[in-house]
């Protein structure tokens, strides 16, 4: 006989009424604001009270690949405390929507391979699954789902099952976690966006437990993205402010989904027109004083660093950017265009006849690495032409090239020499204090 486990949570966590839980969601449905167009198989969503961060975790599930057949749920135990996975063994999951299946034979393999227990107790009156599961059944037709709760357990054997399973097109992936609890709007803000840096940077140094209750969910996607060379890229965030109205003590929410690539080439492959649009009108308002109002996919708000370069008629007309990220990308485009058009020193500024002959690229960098290197040769040897930026330091002396000026000065000797001369070093400059980063770009060109 099957083993169907009774809903938990319905009447508390989501209506228990049939029709008007299938109202809620439709809601979400049409709210929908961030959607990006191509297909996802892991997210991070929230887990609190579909009233509170259903949108956001509706807009996460939604983002995932429709032809996913097994969704694994990896989620925090609030309730009941136990040492690593706990598995669960009903063969079916009931809420208000109907039965959904879980796939006993991943389960099966799960505790086997990776020391997983079944512990129904710990499940029976968890929510952070079982939220997730009338949104699933709102947007696949066909699915299993692999409940898993994560107890005292080590992140990487997270990232394990992941990198396991993920070879499979037909699994897919939810990461079930709120961020902050219980602090002021502002402090949460504060503390959702540092982790945000994190989980879009793949930092996890210094990510504490407290700054999500799944955050052993989290870093394993972060470490399973890291060793892929894939990236996390944001959806949406708010807090249970938004709905309450209550700013003295929130719930934060972040949603993510996995890109099977780097971030940047993402913005290139579906922003580009839309940013290079974006510079022409910050420098166009600025001319004529007019305000600027964009709507933008929530991607532009991780922290990026970028240049902004003018042409005309095939000449600079201005270049200024920033090496570190230290702000939303989107803000750091909006400065630097802002800054080429009328704030490049070796420039008049920017005029109206001008604004129809400019012609825009935008350059947006990686984090700087350190070279480690042992005398100037050693150096130029490790120099990568036409890849790497590169960054030269010593004391208050520092200069910057972007790889575009790889088509300029092609010689490795000649490239290092002028950027010494550009920090306002002579050209045959060199000591044992000199230091070099370097770093890359994704170009996006008029």
């Amino acid at each position: 006989m099957e083993k169907i486990k009774d809903s938990s949570i319905a009447g508390s966590f989501y209506p228990a009424d049939k029709e008007e839980l299938i109202n809620l969601i439709e809601g979400f449905k049409n709210a929908n604001k961030n959607y990006y167009e191509l297909s996802a198989r892991a997210v991070i969503v929230p887990h609190a009270g579909l009233i509170f961060s259903g949108r956001l975790a509706y807009e996460g599930i939604n983002q995932l690949d429709k032809n996913i057949k097994n969704l694994f749920i990896f989620a925090p135990a609030h309730a009941v405390g136990f040492e690593g996975l706990a598995l669960t063994g009903y063969d079916k999951w009931q809420t208000p929507l109907g039965e959904i299946p879980i796939n006993q034979v991943i389960c099966d393999d799960i505790a086997q391979n990776y020391g997983a227990n079944f512990n129904d107790d710990a499940h029976e009156p968890e929510h952070s699954i079982e939220i997730q599961i009338p949104i699933i059944q709102s947007v696949f037709n066909d699915i299993n789902i692999v409940p898993i709760l994560i107890g005292r357990e080590n992140f990487e054997v997270v990232g394990q099952i992941i990198e396991e399973y993920y070879q499979d097109p037909e699994n897919g992936f939810i990461i079930s976690s709120d961020l902050s609890h219980f602090l002021t709007d502002e402090e949460a803000k504060k503390l959702d966006n540092t982790t945000a840096q994190m989980i879009e940077t793949g930092e996890l140094n210094g990510f504490r437990y407290d700054q999500a209750c799944g955050a052993l969910g989290i870093a394993g996607l972060v470490d399973f993205a890291n060793r892929k060379g894939f990236s996390l890229i944001r959806i949406d965030m708010t807090n249970s402010g938004e709905v309450t109205e209550d700013k003295t003590r929130v719930v934060g929410y972040g949603c993510w989904f996995l890109y099977e690539g780097d971030k940047n080439q993402f913005i290139k492959k579906y922003y580009s027109d839309a940013l290079i649009s974006l510079v022409h009108l910050v420098i166009e308002s600025k001319i004529k004083s007019t305000n600027v109002t964009v709507n933008y996919p929530q991607v532009l708000d991780e922290f990026g660093a970028c240049f902004v370069t003018l042409e005309k008629f095939g000449q600079l007309r201005g270049c200024i950017g920033s090496i570190i990220a230290h702000q939303p990308l989107i803000n750091d485009l909006i400065a630097h265009s802002s800054d080429a058009a009328f704030n490049d020193y070796r420039f008049n500024p920017v005029t109206e006849d001008e604004l129809n002959d400019l012609k825009v690229s935008i350059s947006i960098l990686t984090a700087p690495k350190a070279i480690e290197f042992d005398g100037e040769q050693d150096l130029l040897n490790k120099i990568v032409p036409n890849k790497d930026g590169i960054i030269i330091r010593d004391g208050d002396y520092q200069a910057v090239y972007l790889p575009s000026v790889w088509e300029q000065l092609p010689d490795k000797a000649e490239f290092l020499n002028s950027l010494k001369v550009k920090a306002g070093l002579s050209a045959n400059y060199f000591s044992d204090t000199l230091e070099a980063y370097r770093y890359e770009t994704v170009y996006i060109k008029e």
